[in-house]
Parts: structure tokens; sequence; C-alpha cells
């Protein structure tokens, strides 16, 4: 393997909201979900589904759920007299949680329960956690499947944004729409197509700050 490339591709992944209308073929979702498949899992429990949507009308569809749940939360919080968090959340954060909607691809991503054999005849018995903590545990490894997403995307020339606007905001009214199941998590969506836009890297915090070695 030739780390330096490998390197390149992580380095050089952008989050992509401006997409060029160009059709993102079936055969290269399916790749990407390929790669996602490979990702570590607790205990290989591969809690991870994906909804790929490519029609337009879907997609814009979702933006205008977010929309109306964004301006319904801007008018609970003017109520209260929060008039400048009402309106930065509408002018700030609704364009920046929607910038799905010029995407050609939009993947929902799914956390499935968590199952194993270890669960079943170890920690369940021993009553090691709650059913929320068991929920966690999938939503973890869903978003280790959804970094492959990411990294095989821009490999192959395509962008990606992962996103977690419709989830805040219309979580119930996304899985009426899609009629998910109340015990699959709803843990972010994926849009995705070919850039049109080539962002500046972010900062990014120096690793004397992140990282701790003990000896």
């Amino acid at each position: 393997m030739d780390y330096s490339k490998f390197k390149q591709i992580v380095v050089g992944r952008r989050s992509i909201r401006k997409f060029e209308n160009k059709d993102v073929s079936t055969e290269d979702i399916i790749e990407l979900i390929d790669c996602a498949r490979f990702a570590p899992s607790d205990t290989n429990s591969q809690t991870w589904e994906f909804i790929v949507i490519k029609n337009k009308e879907k997609i814009k569809k979702i933006e205008e759920m977010t929309w109306d749940a964004i301006h319904e939360k801007a008018k609970q919080a003017v109520e209260r007299g929060q008039e400048k968090p009402a309106k930065l959340l509408v002018k700030s954060f609704g364009p920046y949680a929607t910038a799905f909607s010029g995407a050609p691809v939009l993947i929902i991503c799914l956390a499935t329960p968590y199952v194993s054999k270890f669960r079943e005849k170890v920690f369940d018995p021993i009553e090691l956690a709650t059913e929320e903590v068991w929920q966690e545990e999938g939503i973890k490894s869903s978003c280790l499947a959804v970094q492959n997403i990411l990294l095989a995307a821009h490999a192959k020339g395509l962008g990606s944004c992962p996103m977690t606007g419709p989830v805040l905001f219309a979580e119930s009214q996304l899985r009426e729409y899609l009629q998910i199941p109340k015990e699959k998590t709803i843990n972010m969506v994926v849009a995705l197509g070919f850039p049109k836009e080539t962002p500046k890297q972010l900062s990014r915090k120096e690793i004397t700050e992140i990282l701790h070695i003990i000896e």
C-alpha cells in the first residue's frame, strides 16, 4: 500500500455543498456502499443500512420538510423572546443544514439495532447495559461505515458532505416520509455528486492539542 497516496485522499477530502448537474451512476453508488460494508463494527455486528435517493423531487421534499421544521423552531424561539437566536437559525444555519438540496444523490445513513452472539449470550444475561447504550453502539459503527463512503467518494472524484440538519429538525417527518422502522436510527444524511466547488482546507487543531501519549 502506498501510504502517501492514502494520506492525499484523507487530507484532500472536502465537504462539498455545490454539485454539478450530472448523474452519479448506480455502479459508483454500489462501489461506495461496498466500501462502507468493510468498515469495522462492534463484534462485527455491521449495524448500518443505507437508503439512496436519486429522485430530485424526493430530495426537494426532504429539503422542504427540513426548512418547515427550522421555521417552526424559530417561531417557538421568538415566542420565548429569543429573537436573535431565531434569526440566526433561519439566516445562518438554515442554508447550511439544507445544502444537500442541490445534490443529485442523497444517502440516508441508518444505524440498525446492535445484535450479536456476545450480546445474546453474554451482555444481556449479565445486564451489562441499557437499550440506549446498545443504540449508541450501533450509531458508532454506522459512523465508521459513513467515513468509508466519504473517502471512497473522494477517491473516485466525487464530492460528498455528511449532514445532520434533517435529523436534528425533521427526523419524525423524514422517518414517516421514507417509511423507516422505529427500531432503526437515522444517523445522518450524505449529499453526493460531482463537485462544483473546491473549498479551501479549514484549519485543524495542532497535533499537540489532541494527542496524549502515555509510555
